[in-house]
């Protein structure tokens, strides 16, 4: 596993789980001696018990020796990271490529060099010319195998896939394959063998669906505020009809994370690059940005237009929770408004402090939920993490008037009217 991220620790992690010998590395020496040490350096539940496991056992090595890792291994998996290319759309493969060139040097013999990292349509094809002597001679195939791990969830994901996609045009590479994620595949998932572009588009057409499913009940939410409609009614309705589905039909912030916001913009680039308009998933990306906008204004309308020296707590700051990761979470936008307006933030995140908010005027972490919430004006339930699902808010704030501003909705606003709190969601209305 080359890259030692999110997607290569954790499929590593997983890999050697299921009785291979798994190499795993990365140039970053102080993160490989952490991994040594059997600290990991993400935030997953389970996974740090799986990887202390099976490093005593000998079948996990962390090493920043490519050349070492690379002779001793039949299946390579590439899994640096693809990010948004600065000032543009496009997905940054200069790590990818970097990695094809160094595997020129090394690789002897017959290897299979799969591309587990997000690529945008082509890429293998790319990847092929780099190694284009290696192919004559027939000591590589190039596959497509991307992953689907959600952050919080990644183990389980592995482990039950509702599908493993290949794409490969070699009969040898495929089998191989198959029979590397036997163990797997024999419980529930599917095994689904494709040409390799198809692999490619298949994981940037995925998360594009996804997010649209997003947007699309954020904007509905934003109707059935006007029109006193529950969206959760909505969402609950729409999402027994098997064709639609109730995943990813619930209304709240923007969506963050490593991949949808990226993803989006890198298959709108590429469907640019070849002439296409997707004008669908360009609108998608346009109303997740003003998702952001629209939480802050919101905020506004709650507590007043001055918010100097309020008291505004967030409950939560990651995009999601069971994860630490910060990446496109609408935190990153309304707290650096909030404080430059004078409004004092305090902030609970069961996965700790975040350096993003470091330089900021009055933003202060709080170690417990009690303490952030002390005589706040204003709580904002950010992230659903389970410790936020059954509190006593009258016990915590001890302030009159004090007011919530639900964008998971884990409350009932019934409940909230009879308790006389000033409760406000999305996409809800008081009875």
């Amino acid at each position: 596993m080359i890259g030692t991220g999110y997607v290569g620790l954790v499929s590593g992690v997983c890999f050697s789980d299921l009785g291979h010998t798994v190499y795993c590395v990365d140039n970053n020496k102080a993160k490989i001696i952490s991994l040594n040490n059997g600290k990991v350096p993400i935030y997953e539940p389970g996974l740090e018990e799986i990887l202390k496991k099976n490093f005593k056992q000998k079948r996990l090595i962390f090493t920043t020796d490519l050349k070492y890792a690379v002779t001793n291994s039949d299946i390579i998996f590439i899994c640096v990271g693809t990010p948004t290319k600065k000032n543009g759309y496009s997905a940054d493969l200069k790590y990818v490529f970097k990695v094809a060139r160094e595997l020129k040097k090394y690789i002897k013999k017959y290897k299979i060099l799969i591309t587990k990292s997000t690529v945008p349509v082509t890429t293998g094809d790319k990847i092929e010319t780099i190694l284009k002597n290696l192919k004559k001679r027939k000591l590589v195939d190039v596959v497509s195998n991307p992953e689907f791990l959600r952050e919080g969830e990644a183990i389980r994901d592995f482990i039950y896939p509702d599908r493993v996609i290949v794409g490969t045009s070699s009969s040898k590479a495929n089998k191989i394959i198959k029979s590397l994620y036997m163990p797997i595949i024999k419980k529930v998932a599917r095994y689904f063998h494709t040409s390799r572009k198809g692999a490619e588009l298949i994981k940037y057409a995925s998360n594009a669906f996804l997010a649209t499913k997003i947007s699309f009940i954020n904007e509905l939410a934003n109707l059935c505020e006007k029109t006193s409609v529950d969206i959760k009614d909505i969402s609950l309705g729409m999402g027994l009809d098997q064709r639609i589905g109730e995943r990813f039909l619930r209304a709240g912030p923007a969506y963050g994370g490593s991949c949808f916001p990226k993803d989006t913009r890198a298959l709108v680039k590429t469907a640019d690059d070849f002439k296409v308009d997707l004008s669908i998933v360009k609108k998608v990306i346009k109303s997740n940005e003003n998702r952001k906008l629209l939480l802050i204004s919101r905020v506004h309308d709650i507590i007043g237009k001055k918010i100097k020296n309020k008291k505004i707590t967030f409950l939560g700051v990651t995009f999601k929770p069971n994860t630490d990761d910060m990446r496109g979470a609408s935190s990153l936008v309304m707290i650096p408004y909030l404080s430059k307006k004078g409004a004092i933030i305090e902030y609970f995140d069961p996965t700790g402090i975040k350096n993003n908010f470091s330089n900021l005027k009055n933003v202060i972490f709080n170690k417990d939920i009690a303490s952030a919430c002390y005589k706040s004006d204003l709580i904002i339930i950010h992230t659903e993490w389970n410790e936020f699902k059954q509190l006593d808010f009258k016990k915590l704030v001890k302030k009159k008037n004090f007011k919530i501003y639900d964008l998971r909705n884990l409350y009932s606003p019934i409940k909230m009217k009879k308790n006389k709190i000033n409760y406000f969601g999305i996409g809800r209305y008081l009875v």
